[in-house]
């Protein structure tokens, strides 16, 4: 059974930045396109980006353009999601997902879900 795994939220200032990791288990994990969507209270999960199986290919959100970067390690089973310039709208709960092989950016396409880490902006 796949496992995902999130770490790195925090509480963090308004213009800071924070590293989430993903780390996934009991799977193939070269083989999963990998996303990272988020949920602020009261609000519907929402795309963030997301990358290929290989990296080649990658896709964000226009709020997050310029200021996130999603990466992956496939060495350790590991995608990563850099966040700079954070503003306090970005203040959510953080889930990875997978699916096989080519993204998505709704999230009714992946399969399997992490728990989730909160993150918090403050001004």
């Amino acid at each position: 059974q796949v496992q995902l795994v999130e770490s790195g939220g925090r509480l963090v200032q308004a213009g800071g930045s924070l590293r989430l990791s993903c780390a996934v288990s009991g799977g193939s994990f070269s083989a999963y396109a990998m996303g990272w969507f988020r949920q602020a209270l009261g609000k519907e999960r929402e795309f963030v980006a997301a990358i290929n199986w290989r990296g080649g290919v990658i896709d964000y959100a226009d709020s997050v353009k310029g200021r996130f970067t999603i990466s992956r390690d496939n060495a350790k089973n590991t995608v990563y999601l850099q966040m700079n310039s954070l503003l306090p709208e970005d203040t959510a709960v953080y889930y990875c997902a997978a699916r096989p092989l080519s993204i998505g950016t709704h999230a009714r396409v992946y399969d399997q879900w992490g728990q989730g880490t909160q993150v918090t902006v403050f001004s």
